[in-house]
């Protein structure tokens, strides 16, 4: 194909940057969004995909300037061009739902809403080409300064939906005000220990060679060096809620200058006793955006977010509460006695076994005694993760895992939750959770950005109560179900027609 010179010709030139192609190996990239530089702008000799794009080129200020105002309030700019019909049209493409007033429209580039220019170096480093859909509406609504209660399927990207407004506002915020006392701008809480961790890598990630520190305050590691690191002066405080509440229990930490709030697995955060500590927290702080992120989210979760801010948006992606469709689930009924042995038989199965895998327990105990087991009988490493082992172990024990040492990892629910599990793409679910939510963040762990991967699922009797919930999850993604599951099933909802009378 012949480039046209002459980008204000309109006849055959793509209007829309979503209709333009992705660039094959050598081709030339769009300078605003990476599709395929089909054209050159007459103005720029810069290469476009489309007016659209060729619009955000001429009419942005120069990469070096940055394109938001420098107010607390706002750091979002609206693409060029773009319409409440283009919004609405991409949010039906890619099933993306939106509820509240003034919602942003969703970008289609990182560089389309006003981000340093180091930040978006940074993003580009770290392979984040486009935003994912969770993406695409969460940081401009983020960036808008509005509150949000977002869901999308794990592995999607919500870690970045909330970081790349932290980093940016945090920045530009410290750019603007050099001389200001280095109190933290903004706070991220979330349920475990090693998301934290993963949390606060991605961040020091995007923040680098920014204005932009951070601190870990999480449990298994000195109170001491923590509370030092805050006091040097950082942006971002990541933690656990219990150590962040002894720490400021013990010593004066200003968190008065916080911005922004983020509750990472926010339906864990708030139904499994963190509630008090987050709500302890939340009350130290002044009127905060409110950013809440995880995979499922109840009705109880929206009114608990609603009592945490004013105005807030809701934002999911897909169909709530429902299990990941790049997740191939395979249901198999064992009974109790025999799932040891059916585990063994899948992890000596080339058929079968896709290492590196985690299988999933219900205790602490059970953990070790399983990963020992499979050590033994299969000959295959195993090492097992919970909250009792200490953090130096726990941290020990994911290097040798995510380095591909240990091809079997064995966990409690301590993995169940957020944890980016970049190289697994098979779970096992040796014991099923105890809700339909638990064991969509579980099997969740099998896939990420959408890649494929499967999850087996070990069912019986012990199971009943979650069968009611289990069957319509496995159906919503075309699993097979086994025949005691279907049976058992029907039993169990025709003995309740019958006592209420149907």
């Amino acid at each position: 194909m012949i480039r046209n010179p002459q980008l204000s010709v309109v006849d055959g030139v793509k209007q829309k940057s979503v209709d333009q192609r992705a660039p094959l190996l050598g081709e030339p990239k769009c300078v605003i969004c990476g599709r395929y530089g089909e054209y050159i702008c007459d103005e720029t000799n810069d290469d476009v995909c489309s007016l659209e794009c060729k619009q955000t080129l001429l009419t942005r200020p120069d990469n070096n300037t940055r394109v938001f105002p420098a107010t607390d309030e706002c750091f979002y700019v609206k693409d060029p061009g773009s319409s409440f019909t283009d919004a609405q049209l991409l949010r039906s493409k890619l099933e993306i739902h939106v509820q509240g007033s003034a919602v942003p429209p969703p970008l289609l580039t990182f560089s389309s809403c006003g981000l340093p220019p180091k930040l978006l170096l940074n993003l580009q480093t770290a392979g984040y080409d486009f935003p994912t859909p969770i993406q695409m509406q969460a940081i401009p609504a983020a960036l808008s300064g509005k509150s949000l209660l977002a869901s999308a399927h794990t592995g999607s990207g919500k870690t970045a939906s909330f970081l790349v407004p932290i980093v940016s506002r945090c920045a530009t915020y410290r750019s603007e005000h050099p001389s200001d006392q280095r109190s933290p701008l903004a706070l991220v809480l979330a349920p475990t220990r090693e998301l934290c961790v993963q949390v606060e890598n991605q961040a020091k990630m995007l923040g680098k060679g920014l204005p932009f520190k951070t601190a870990l305050v999480v449990g298994g590691d000195p109170m001491s060096g923590q509370l030092y690191r805050i006091q040097q002066g950082v942006e971002l405080i990541i933690g656990t809620p219990g150590r962040l509440v002894d720490l400021l229990s013990k010593h004066p930490i200003e968190l008065y200058n916080i911005m922004t709030f983020v509750l990472d697995e926010v339906d864990c955060m708030l139904q499994r006793g963190f509630r008090d500590q987050v709500m302890q927290i939340f009350c130290a702080l002044s009127q905060p955006q409110v950013l809440l992120f995880s995979a499922t989210v109840s009705k109880e979760v929206e009114k608990v977010g609603g009592s945490l801010a004013k105005e807030i948006i809701l934002v999911s992606i897909g169909k709530p509460s429902r299990p990941n469709k790049a997740v191939n689930q395979l249901a198999i009924w064992v009974d109790a006695k025999q799932k040891k042995q059916k585990l063994f038989e899948i992890l000596t199965s080339q058929n079968h076994f896709k290492p590196p895998a985690v299988v999933y327990v219900s205790s602490r105990v059970g953990a070790d005694l399983l990963a020992n087991a499979i050590s033994v009988v299969t000959g295959i490493k195993a090492l097992s993760i919970h909250g009792e082992k200490p953090m130096k172990e726990r941290r020990d024990v994911m290097g040798s895992f995510l380095g591909g040492e240990v091809p079997v990892l064995v966990s409690t629910g301590v993995l169940g939750r957020g944890v980016d599990l970049l190289v697994v793409r098979q779970v096992i679910v040796f014991d099923m959770p105890n809700t339909i939510k638990e064991y969509i963040h579980v099997i969740g762990r099998a896939s990420r950005m959408g890649e494929q991967g499967s999850a087996i699922l070990f069912v019986n009797e012990d199971d009943r109560n979650l069968f009611p919930d289990l069957v319509p999850a496995l159906k919503s993604c075309g699993a097979v179900i086994p025949k005691e599951l279907i049976s058992l099933t029907s039993r169990e909802t025709h003995n309740k027609k019958r006592k209420v009378g149907y």
